[in-house]
């Protein structure tokens, strides 16, 4: 026991010092973390280290997910989840196939199912990983993309993994397989939405911020943990409840419990993110003498990883390079139809224009517009105003594309599948050490060079653009808040009213105008008519606001 608490402590101390030396030496701090793992496999003591790989599927991979989906902008998962979708799943499948021909040709007397289980093992990109590329400057739209897929493509592969093992003992059938696909996913989504209805509903009436966020702790696991046992996919009901979590959350929650969310997770974060890269590279030994046991190739094998490592990078590169080109056209189209959406927004701003368009749709048999009608198409023009300004300022060209292609990494949910393989597998040493040197190579090259290689193709930014564009999106925040803040009428001052009965009339007075602000802020994130950092920020600061109102009166008592 007392050594199970000396190695949790160094974990825990070695953890830290990644997170703040690797800044100061330019480098990622997983790739610091995976290099210190490798390096103590070689003591005694790490030597036979095994982590039990549901360990990580199911017990560590759920809470990084939520806490991913709940900070994830809202609005800008729901504008690339075109692009999100596909990588996640056209990109896996077509990936997982062609590695699971290759594997076969080149592992003798693998086979084809096995060969896409392993193809299935190393294609999903990991989203510990790509947290990487939030350490460097690049486009939020990439960033965007990135996040959403490494969110959503493990379900796809984990999925592909068991068909493809189910496939090696039966007869595969396509159409089994995408039932089962469809079936995991649209359980998934249905259980991870309610958990983060209930997750909300139940933390609204708990008011003690510590409790709440305890509360919060166990929600990744309450949605996945049914999801599993139903047979449907837990990473994505996780998901799920975290994304309904962040959007709902700034409704429901007071800024105190949401606050205390956001510093308890972000600790979390840090130690789970770091275990897991840690322990990734600490099994290293343990995989290579299984390998040795087992007769089988090291160099062989590690040959094997560098060959599908850039076989993955080619495949993404073929992918992504017509994507942009379709996301491209979308957004010319967009920009062909802004003037005509513009004319729509102005007229609905008007109350000619609303009659007139309540009298254009009357005028279609068996339709009546009703005002709620009229303020959802209102909304929709909005939002989609709001889109085509986004894919505007934001164009995805070659260096964007460059930094999806590089950035797509692999990591420790790769080792993880790879060690759920059946101990009948044929050569599973070897298919396990071939899917821990994609990860390692993967996070070692892709994830050593990503800043450099950012650095190199990104041009100079102009300050002054930016400082403009963001001087210009606070100024329409600012005129939105001024707004609110006159929409709510002052208290009525009363000079023979007691000073405790003014005190509580002015600050129930700031509260309104507070919860009147945020509410608009919250209708401008959805509709996407802020930039999503910039808006954020507006956001913490009401937040911060409303708890120091609100601890002035707990010290006045």
């Amino acid at each position: 026991m007392t050594e199970l608490l000396v190695v949790i402590v160094i974990g825990l101390v070695v953890i830290a010092a990644a997170a703040v030396v690797a800044p100061r030496l330019g480098i990622a701090s997983p790739l610091v973390l995976v290099v210190v793992g490798v390096a103590a496999s070689f003591l005694p003591a790490f030597g036979s280290v095994r982590i039990e790989p549901e360990w990580i599927l199911a017990g560590v991979l759920p809470p990084l997910l939520y806490s991913a989906a709940v900070s994830m902008p809202a609005m800008n998962f729901r504008r690339e989840f075109g692009a999100i979708s596909g990588l996640s799943v056209v990109l896996v499948v077509g990936s997982s196939l062609l590695l699971g021909l290759f594997f076969m040709l080149v592992i003798p007397d693998l086979g084809f199912a096995w060969g896409v289980a392993l193809g299935a093992i190393v294609s999903p990109t990991d989203a510990l990983a790509t947290s990487i590329i939030k350490r460097t400057a690049v486009s939020s739209r990439v960033v965007a993309m990135l996040d959403g897929e490494s969110l959503l493509n493990d379900a796809t592969a984990l999925v592909l993994l068991r068909t493809a093992i189910v496939a090696t003992a039966a007869t595969f059938s396509f159409w089994g397989a995408v039932g089962t696909f469809a079936y995991s996913i649209v359980v998934a989504i249905i259980i991870g939405a309610l958990v983060g209805w209930l997750n909300l509903v139940v933390r609204r009436r708990v008011t003690n911020p510590t409790v709440n966020t305890v509360i919060s702790f166990v929600v990744p696991l309450v949605a996945a943990v049914p999801a599993g046992l139903l047979g449907a996919s837990g990473l994505v009901a996780a998901v799920v409840a975290g994304l309904i979590t962040g959007i709902f959350a700034p409704r429901y929650l007071s800024p105190q419990n949401r606050l205390s969310d956001s510093q308890n997770w972000r600790t979390v974060e840090l130690v789970l993110e770091g275990a897991v890269f840690l322990t990734m590279g600490l099994q290293i030994t343990s995989i290579v003498t299984k390998v040795e046991r087992d007769h089988g190739g090291v160099p062989t094998a590690v040959l094997v990883a560098a060959g599908a490592l850039v076989l993955t990078i080619l495949l993404r590169a073929a992918y992504i390079a017509p994507l942009l080109w379709v996301l491209r056209r979308a957004s010319r189209r967009g920009e062909r139809m802004q003037d005509r959406l513009q004319g729509m927004q102005d007229r609905l701003n008007t109350s000619e224009g609303k009659q007139e368009t309540v009298d254009r749709i009357n005028a279609r048999p068996g339709r009546k517009a009703s005002e709620r009608d009229l303020n959802r198409f209102a909304v929709r023009i909005t939002r989609m105003l709001a889109d085509i300004d986004y894919f505007r300022r934001e164009p995805l060209g070659w260096r964007e594309g460059t930094a999806v292609v590089w950035a797509g990494m692999r990591g420790a949910v790769t080792v993880a599948a790879a060690q759920t393989l059946p101990t009948d597998t044929p050569h599973r040493s070897t298919l396990v050490l071939v899917a821990f040197a994609v990860a390692a190579m993967s996070l070692l090259v892709q994830g050593g060079t990503i800043g450099p290689l950012l650095r190199l193709i990104t041009p100079k930014a102009d300050q002054a653009a930016i400082a403009e564009k963001t001087n210009d999106e606070v100024t329409r925040i600012f005129e939105l808040l001024r707004t609110c803040a006159e929409s709510i009428p002052q208290p009525p001052r009363r000079e023979d009213a007691p000073r405790d009965e003014q005190f509580e009339a002015v600050k129930a007075y700031r509260l309104a105008v507070i919860a009147a602000q945020r509410s608009a802020l919250l209708d401008a994130r959805d509709n996407g008519t802020f930039d999503a950092e910039v808006l954020a920020g507006e956001l913490a600061n009401l937040d911060a606001s409303q708890i120091a109102i609100e601890m002035r009166d707990r010290l006045a008592d």
